[in-house]
């Protein structure tokens, strides 16, 4: 960053002055290589005019001069926030920050708090708060990354480009060692609210344009059949690890998240003409409605704990963090050699239980309550490898297994 790169020297436009020989002040702005003019938007006298600025102490000079100087540490001062983020500049882009033209008056982290203020308005009615947080966390990383990296407190939208976005995935990942899936969450983030930006006129061009952030390669997060059988098989030596299996279990034969799980109760449950008793009810994360159709195993852990929950909830339901490391020791306990966590069971919803079956993915979707098809199609890689033998073993797990796996009684109804 070198300011010495940046000129701004004024004169006077001599062939428009007015009857009483003033004239308007220009100024010609050079960046690098770059050139361009501009109107000072202000007059000055010809009788006092030398070397670029009015001579003389009189109170009209003075203030010619103030504003001279003003002008040209702010054309320094926009050089050199555009420069700390962005590999080239140009006294275009220098002038139109300069003289406030619409698209050059927004910052980043101006807009991004205002988007975040609407954003929470929404929260409860059609967001989520984990949503808002992960916003929030995103703004404060970008925030920091501009104080601490760049030594500036804001950037204009026009001095983002895919340098300032590469220096930004780099901090995250050297500066702050966040995890690769974390970073992927922020910088979709920070993409959100450039496309708002984009949307409304104030950028043009879009700074991601050509970025993919290195993934991690994708984890089964689900359990495969046989270590799901063991899970279901395996003896218990406390009536908590037995409800901790029984909660997971029923989130694998229905799909529901451990949030949709905690605010379920009986009003959710229908019952249609032909029998089939169905759990209707609508996301916490993103308000959209699900409707599941309850197999023989869900039906039998609904009435193996009828009237144990407090405030006429469905299930019993543990805390999620008392429930993960409940799973851990079941884990240890089934030999199953992995981190078990609650949200797995909604994975072996999607992928044994729906998929692998032959469900149609829409349906599926439908089920899972997902607004979009493709975060359905994230499980549709199992029913490449499904086997007819294996689908009419889980099948028969499903309608017969029940009982012979549930049959310890339980001693103290209220959980």
């Amino acid at each position: 960053m070198n300011y010495e790169d940046v000129k701004v020297a004024f004169y006077l436009k001599v062939n428009e002055s007015d009857s009483a020989g003033r004239c308007p002040v220009m100024g010609r702005l050079t960046v690098g290589g770059s050139e361009c003019v501009f109107s000072a938007k202000m007059l000055a006298p010809r009788s006092l005019w030398v070397s670029g600025r009015a001579k003389g102490k009189s109170t009209e000079a003075i203030e010619i001069n103030r504003r001279l100087d003003e002008m040209r540490a702010s054309a320094i001062n926009i050089y050199r926030d555009m420069s700390a983020v962005r590999e080239r500049v140009t006294a275009e882009e220098v002038k139109c920050l300069l003289l406030g033209m619409a698209f050059g008056q927004e910052t980043l982290l101006d807009y991004f708090c205002s988007f975040i203020e609407h954003f929470e308005k929404r929260v409860g009615v059609n967001r989520a708060a984990k949503s808002a947080h992960t916003y929030r966390c995103a703004y404060e990383h970008a925030a920091r990354f501009l104080s601490e990296r760049l030594r500036v407190p804001d950037v204009p939208f026009s001095a983002l480009d895919r340098s300032f976005i590469d220096k930004f995935d780099l901090y995250l990942r050297t500066e702050r060692k966040l995890a690769p899936n974390t970073i992927v969450l922020y910088m979709s983030r920070l993409h959100t609210v450039i496309n708002k930006a984009i949307a409304a006129g104030i950028i043009t061009a879009d700074p991601f344009a050509g970025y993919e952030p290195p993934r991690p390669e994708r984890r089964r997060r689900y359990l495969t059949r046989e270590e799901l059988q063991r899970l279901m098989a395996t003896p218990l030596h406390s009536p908590r690890l037995y409800l901790i299996r029984d909660l997971f279990l029923f989130s694998c034969y229905t799909g529901i998240s451990y949030g949709d799980m905690c605010r379920l109760t009986a009003a959710n449950l229908e019952t249609a003409e032909d029998g089939t008793v169905w759990i209707k009810a609508a996301r916490e994360k993103t308000n959209v409605v699900f409707e599941i159709p309850l197999l023989d195993l869900s039906l039998h852990l609904i009435d193996k704990y009828r009237d144990t929950a407090p405030d006429c909830k469905l299930l019993p339901m543990y805390g999620n963090s008392e429930l993960n490391k409940g799973l851990k020791q079941l884990a240890t306990v089934c030999g199953i050699d992995r981190k078990l966590t609650f949200h797995m069971a909604r994975h072996n919803f999607g992928t044994h239980i729906t998929l692998s079956l032959g469900v149609p993915i829409e349906t599926v979707s439908r089920m899972m309550g997902h607004r979009r098809l493709m975060t359905t199609q994230i499980y549709a890689h199992v029913t490449d490898r499904k086997v007819d033998e294996d689908t009419k073993q889980l099948r028969r797990l499903s309608a017969s297994r029940k009982l012979e796996l549930y049959e310890e009684p339980i001693k103290n109804k209220r959980i």
